[in-house]
């Protein structure tokens, strides 16, 4: 490590799972360093710098805690077993200390005190039990590599998937035999030959299946959607099972779910037009996330689209690995393989920018912010139907203006009153009603000022908490 290392790192747009900066001027507590570590191994290993700001634009500030780095990592090592190397940088603007915390073991969450650590924001907090599954499953087979159906002969293969749509899909001609259709999916890891026998897996199955039922194992995992009458779940006025895979069959889950979503009328300059409640772009990359981040091992459990009179509900089996305040900017895939696949078939696009899409389409629709769930076993997305400003409670302002400011951040822009009341159409009028929505955001500990030091209110604008 050296002072371009150090630089490159303190130019990073924001921290990571992988790099954490402290000011630690004087002293740095001992014990929350070992729970850094903890949550740092925990995510794969990386760097704790002491002596840098933690806000962009980062400067090199000083410190002088751990003046004997051999002894603080030798008490490190005593308590978590972890072999953490440290690298003391003498900067022109001070002391800068290092600690490169390598990753746990394969299949082996790291704990201290009972605990385990990861981090959310700039806070340590305790891993979810799926997210610790999640780690002691690793080194097992992938959920999706494993068989569907075994024993098959090729005809069997070409009855049981829709191969066509795989090839219409990638926009690919159909090759002239079906030893040709066979040879490309056992490229692509959906189906394999042994002894003159074929094995579905369930990645294969999951996507391309004609009919899920066909098989057992993933009977429970076909989309469901259900209609209420009213805005509970007292009344249900229908309640219809998917069929197909989710590959061949997305287009008509969305056509499906649009057919059922009510329209508004509206009328523009003397025409009166029909239009949908809630923005297809947002039901379908919501819609995409759910199937891709689903948590296949929770049993008896699948992916829901449930619609009533005032909101949409879209939701998974699972818990998310990051946290809903960070859907905007980062991205991390439950299922890569199948995340993969259908980003080549232009289901998805797998570089974290559905979520943007769902919250600008929400503002273009004026509707409420999108909100997001995470319950014990389930993570649902909620879009609601249209509200006046006047409507909206606190909890729904705090969540605009705070993805409202999301969005303007990862656009490489600043959110300030006149974007916020552009956001929901607003006349001047309505400057101070905004301001206090955006004092009750900052309140809440979700946005800040972009320059602390600023001092006409007028031109003040604001980044997220994590920015």
């Amino acid at each position: 490590m050296n002072e371009q290392e150090l630089q490159r790192l303190m130019d990073a747009r924001s921290e990571n799972e992988h790099l954490e900066f402290k000011e630690a001027k004087n002293r740095f507590d001992f014990e929350k360093l070992v729970g850094y570590c903890v949550a740092l191994a925990n995510e794969r290993g990386g760097k704790m710098i002491l002596g840098v700001s933690d806000k962009p634009p980062r400067k090199v500030v000083g410190t002088s805690a751990f003046d004997v780095p051999e002894r603080t990592v030798a008490g490190i090592y005593e308590r978590l077993h972890l072999k953490v190397a440290f690298h003391e940088i003498h900067h022109p603007d001070g002391r800068v200390l290092v600690f490169d915390v390598p990753s746990r073991p394969i299949g082996q969450p790291i704990e201290y005190d009972g605990r385990y650590y990861m981090r959310a924001g700039e806070e340590l907090v305790g891993m979810s039990p799926d997210q610790i599954r999640k780690i002691l499953e690793e080194g097992q087979p992938d959920w999706l590599t494993e068989p569907a159906r075994i024993g098959c002969e090729a005809q069997d293969v070409i009855a049981l998937l829709d191969t066509q749509s795989y090839f219409d899909l990638l926009q690919q001609p159909y090759p002239a035999s079906r030893e040709g259709v066979l040879d490309r999916f056992v490229k692509e890891g959906l189906i394999l030959e042994k002894d003159g026998r074929w094995t579905i897996n369930r990645l294969g199955a999951v996507l391309f299946a004609k009919k899920l039922e066909d098989f057992d194992l993933l009977k429970r995992k076909v989309p469901r959607v259900i209609v209420y009458d009213g805005k509970g779940k007292l009344h249900t006025r229908l309640d219809q099972l998917g069929s197909k895979g989710y590959a061949v069959g997305f287009e008509g889950l969305i056509g499906f779910i649009n057919g059922i979503v009510p329209s508004n009328e509206i009328i523009e300059e003397a025409l009166r037009r029909s239009v949908k409640m809630f923005p297809e772009i947002a039901i379908r990359e919501l819609l995409a996330n759910a199937l891709i981040h689903q948590d296949f091992r929770e049993t008896g459990a699948s992916v829901m689209v449930e619609i009533f009179d005032d909101r949409i509900e879209i939701s998974n089996p699972g818990r998310p690995f990051i946290s809903p305040d960070r859907f905007i900017d980062e991205y991390r895939s439950r299922n890569e393989r199948l995340a993969d696949l259908m980003r080549r078939l232009g289901i998805c696009e797998e570089k974290g920018s559905g979520v943007d899409k769902v919250v600008h389409s929400a503002e273009v629709f004026q509707l409420p912010a999108p909100d997001f769930r995470v319950g014990d076993h389930r993570t649902s997305a909620v879009l609601f139907a249209h509200r006046n400003f006047e409507e909206m409670d606190r909890n729904d302002r705090i969540r605009a203006c705070y993805q409202h400011c999301c969005l303007r951040h990862v656009m490489n822009e600043k959110m300030t009153n006149q974007s916020l009341r552009e956001r929901f159409r607003l006349s001047d009028k309505k400057t101070e009603s905004v301001s206090r929505m955006i004092r009750d955001t900052i309140e809440s500990g979700k946005i800040q000022l972009a320059d602390a030091t600023a001092t006409s209110t007028r031109y003040r604008s604001y980044i997220p908490f994590w920015a």
